[in-house]
Formats: C-alpha cells, structure tokens, sequence
C-alpha cells in the first residue's frame, strides 16, 4: 500500500492572485467571516511567508465546535495506490463529501501477485493457506470464463450488441468489455486497486478517523499513511483523525451485525431479484409542494439538467437484496444520501453465460472459509469474498438524486447488471409516483 499526497499549485493565468496554503485560506476565510473587512484588507494583514502565527489563532476555532472551519481549507487530493477493493468500497462509504475515482476492473492486474499478504489483512495464520488457495482458484476461473466468453463473442458477434457501422476497433473494445464484464464475479474482494479522493480537511479527518477505528488492520495502516501524508500539506487539522471510542464502538456493533447476518444468510446458490422503494411526498402543511412533476422534470435537456421543487423535495429510499458486491462497488460512489449494507454473501450471483454448478466446489470452499472466518468474530471475513457475493443494500436520498442515478445507470454505456436493479427500482418509483413516468428515460444500457 503506497498513499501519496497531491499538492494543488496554481497555473501561469493565476500567478498575480494572492497564494495561500490549505489552512491559511481557512483561516482567513474564517476571518473573513468574523470581519467587515474585504478579503485584500485581511491578507494585507496576513504575512504569507511565515502564516503560523495567523494559522494557530484563528484555527483554534475548530477546537470549540466551528469544525466547518476545516472545511474552508480546499480540495486536498490523496491517491492510495494497491488497496483491497473491500478498502477502496469503505473509503468511499465513509468520504461522503469526497470527489474520486478508482481503478475500472477492466484493468486491473488478475492474479494472485495483485493480493496483499494474508498477514496485512488480518487473515488468521492457519488460514493463511486455505486463503491463498482459494484465492489462486478464483483468479483461475476469472481466467478461464474471461477466454471462454471472449472466444463466445467472436463466434456469436450478436450477442454483445454491436452497434451499427462500428469501427473495428470499437468491435473489439465491445466485445473484450463483454467478456470481463461477465467473468468478473469470481474477482475477489481482495485485489488490489487503486484510487483517488479530494476532499476538505475536515472531511479528510473524519474519514481517517473512521478508518481508524475500523478492526481491519488494512483500514488502520491506510489511517496513519493518509494523515502521514495530509500533515505535510494540514497539519493542525489532522490531528482530529485518531480513533475515537463512539466511532470504535458503532464499528464494533457493525460488525457484530454483520457476522449476525452473515452466518444466518450464508448461501452460494443465485438470489432472486427484489427491489424496495419508499416514496416519502409530506410537505409541512404551512409550506405545500404547489410545483407539477411535469414542471419539475420537462425542462431539462438531459440528466444533468436542473429539477424543480417537487423532485428536489420528495424523499426516496431504495433498496435490493441481492446486490453483488461487483455492482455495489460502483452504485456505492453515488455520494448524496446515505448508503448501507452488512457486506454479506447471501446468495452468489453469475450472469446467465456463466454456468452455476460448474463452479460449486469453488464456491462450496469459498463459503466454507468465509463461515470459519465469521465463527471467529473476525472482520477479515470481507476478504474471502468475491465480487458475485450478493448482499443488501439500501440507499437514501431525494428524488432528483435518485432519477439522476436511474438514468445514469440505465444508459449508454451502463453495465449490464446495475442496470437491470435500476431499472427495477425505476418500475417501482414510477408506481409511486406515475405522473415522473413521461418525464424520467430509462435507458437501454448499450455498448460504449
């Protein structure tokens, strides 16, 4: 694991405006605040060389409650390279405020070099071995269902739905896309990635702070090498990022959940599809929704266009199942509302053109390992999973956010399987709520 820090310098066109760094722009900004003065005024008073007098004064705000001081300090960019995937999933439950991106599955390493030691995860010593093992044969059959359905799309070329006149290029890019696409759930939780986050200072504290507190032992070395990195460029707001006991105890109780669940649910076998949906339309009575969904939805050009009031207002919970952890991974990036799952495997999704029974050994194994972990109360059961483990998860939001995601994650480009939960879950709002219907496009997921 490797965590570098990224300092921000302006460019040749910003070389006359005033220079500051993260926690000089936060304090002046806080002055900023306290002051009738304009913003030169206070610089005038700031001696950019030598800012730690100014610094310490003003910052010592944070220590009496005015934590949204820490965040004025700007974007400050952190990239933690060879992470778990299970790692790189939690940084981004927990940076909700975060900017970032993390390495496609579509071009990551595949093999058992790509793991970290059983030892950084927190693997007990006498299952070291059946854990690499397990491992080894998951990659394996990664491996051989990637070439099996990459030579099915050469022999079947309409199966991967090329789109008209495409370039050969294309042709192959669509097709390879195809094939690890399908043969990714045999991925385990466990390979390394790599990602990138920008967040305040603030942010960055409380996100290490959980990390921290985390039983994982990845999770608390990831802690101390990003606030290593973050004092070089914060370092008085970072020493709010230690462990602390309530934020101990909730890990402790989420993971007791977990193995609870875990244990009770444990299954290899395919989980039917459900979906859950609650529409929450309550407006205070001195305050109604007078807005039309039409109105809050014709105008806009695109997704990205701006909704009115009556989307922006309504609330929406969400929830599947069966979600594998090869699509949470990417709808666990949708960074408005509150997102949860006990990370479990309670059933173990593949795609129609991947055989079930002709993988139940590994699977049987895979399970029979993460039972053994679980019996022991031990967190690094995350580790035995792989990408097709379905688990419940459940998103809340507002209803602009939701559409945003539904058609998003339905449209050009979409994988295959996020797409079918969405548009699931898009049924069922478009019960709830029939007149959004004319107004929201659900898309038909086509090839890049």
């Amino acid at each position: 694991m490797k965590v570098t820090g990224l300092a921000i310098v302006p460019p040749p066109s910003a070389a006359d405006q005033p220079k500051v760094t993260p926690e000089l722009l936060a304090s002046v900004l806080a002055r900023y605040s306290r002051s009738n003065e304009g913003i030169h005024k206070i610089l005038e008073k700031v001696d950019i060389a030598n800012p730690d007098e100014s610094i310490d004064r003003i910052l010592k705000f944070v220590d009496y409650g005015h934590a949204s001081i820490g965040g004025l300090t700007g974007g400050l960019a952190i990239a933690l390279d060879d992470v778990s995937m299970w790692l790189a999933y939690k940084v981004f439950e927990l940076a909700q405020m975060a900017d970032g991106q993390e390495s496609s599955t579509r071009y990551i390493t595949m093999a058992a070099t790509n793991l970290p030691t059983a030892e950084e995860l927190g693997i007990p010593a006498d299952l070291a071995p059946r854990w690499s093992a397990l491992m080894a044969k998951s990659f394996a059959a990664y491996s051989a269902e990637y070439a099996r359905l990459d030579q099915l799309g050469l022999d079947h070329p309409e199966l991967i739905r090329v789109p008209a006149n495409a370039k050969p290029a294309v042709v192959n890019r669509i097709r390879k896309n195809y094939a690890l696409d399908r043969a990714r759930y045999f991925i385990p939780l466990a390979t390394r990635t790599n990602l990138g986050l920008v967040q305040s200072s603030r942010m960055w504290a409380t996100t290490v702070k959980h990390l921290d507190s985390l039983p994982q032992p990845e999770a608390r070395a990831a802690a101390k090498l990003i606030r290593d990195e973050l004092l070089k460029i914060s370092p008085r707001l970072m020493r709010h990022s230690f462990a602390e006991p309530s934020f101990q105890a909730q890990a402790q109780q989420e993971l007791a959940t977990s193995l609870r669940l875990g244990l009770a649910r444990l299954s290899t076998a395919p989980l039917a599809d459900e979906v859950w949906v609650k529409v929450e339309r309550d407006t205070p009575p001195w305050l109604r929704e007078e807005q039309s969904m039409a109105e809050a939805l014709k105008h806009r050009a695109n997704r990205y266009g701006y909704q009115g009031t009556a989307t922006r207002r309504m609330r929406v919970a969400f929830a599947w199942n069966n979600m594998a952890v090869a699509e949470l991974r990417d709808l666990n990036r949708h960074r408005t509302g509150h997102r949860y799952t006990p990370m479990i495997q309670a059933g173990f999704y593949l795609p129609p053109e991947v055989a079930h029974e002709t993988y139940q050994a590994l699977l049987d194994e895979q399970a029979a390992l993460t039972r053994e972990l679980m019996q022991r109360g031990s967190g690094a059961y995350v580790y035995s999973l792989l990408l097709g483990a379905q688990t419940p998860f459940e998103h809340s939001t507002h209803a602009d956010k939701f559409i945003y995601e539904a058609e998003l994650r339905t449209g050009m480009g979409a994988h295959f399987r996020y797409a079918e939960h969405l548009s699931a879950a898009l049924r069922e709002f478009n019960v709830q709520v029939p007149e959004a219907k004319e107004w929201v496009v659900e898309g038909t997921a086509e090839p890049e």
